[in-house]
């Protein structure tokens, strides 16, 4: 009996959307969760889901039906790295200039740290300001993002690295 409340106590998963971009928050799935899962994934169209924590799950069911599993993790409490936030956004742009429509899952552990971080670096990137990227997903998921992340984000100055449709780059010549 104890185990099922603890269960329900996890928040389940939080779909942000913002612009033209969706994302689903969630907590690490299990082998067992895996099948429920991925029909709530196919509902919201997820392509991806990018798993920023150590590997506890096995991917083939994902794969077979058509969700690629990214692996980067990083260290919990932490920010991403540098290589992990440059791969995020070209996830991200190519997913999303390939299908509007979808929707990019990311887990950590509990879905309070690292994989809101990734999500309000996008919703910064696409204009936000982190103050409301974090209000935004705290709505969501109470007592995301760490005191060191909340600085992290804070820092963070956009590039516009989630220009789907950038001018100069649209020439093509011929």
């Amino acid at each position: 009996m104890t185990s099922m409340k603890q269960k329900s106590m996890r928040p389940g998963p939080s779909e942000i959307t913002y612009k033209t971009m969706n994302f689903l928050i969630m907590d690490r799935p299990t082998d067992s969760s895996i099948p429920a899962l991925i029909e709530e994934l196919k509902k919201r169209n997820v392509k991806d889901v990018v798993r920023v924590c150590e590997a506890t799950y096995s991917t083939e069911l994902l794969e077979k039906e058509g969700i690629k599993v990214w692996d980067w993790p990083f260290d919990d409490g932490f920010p991403p790295p540098a290589k992990i936030v440059d791969d995020w956004f070209e996830l991200l742009r190519n997913r999303f200039k390939e299908d509007p429509d979808s929707c990019v899952a990311v887990h950590c552990v509990a879905g309070l740290g690292r994989a809101p971080v990734l999500v309000a670096l996008a919703l910064i990137e696409l204009g936000m300001k982190y103050e409301d990227a974090v209000e935004l997903i705290r709505q969501k998921r109470r007592g995301a993002i760490n005191a060191k992340q909340l600085q992290y984000l804070e820092k963070y100055r956009p590039k516009s690295r989630l220009k789907l449709r950038n001018g100069h780059k649209q020439c093509v010549i011929q």
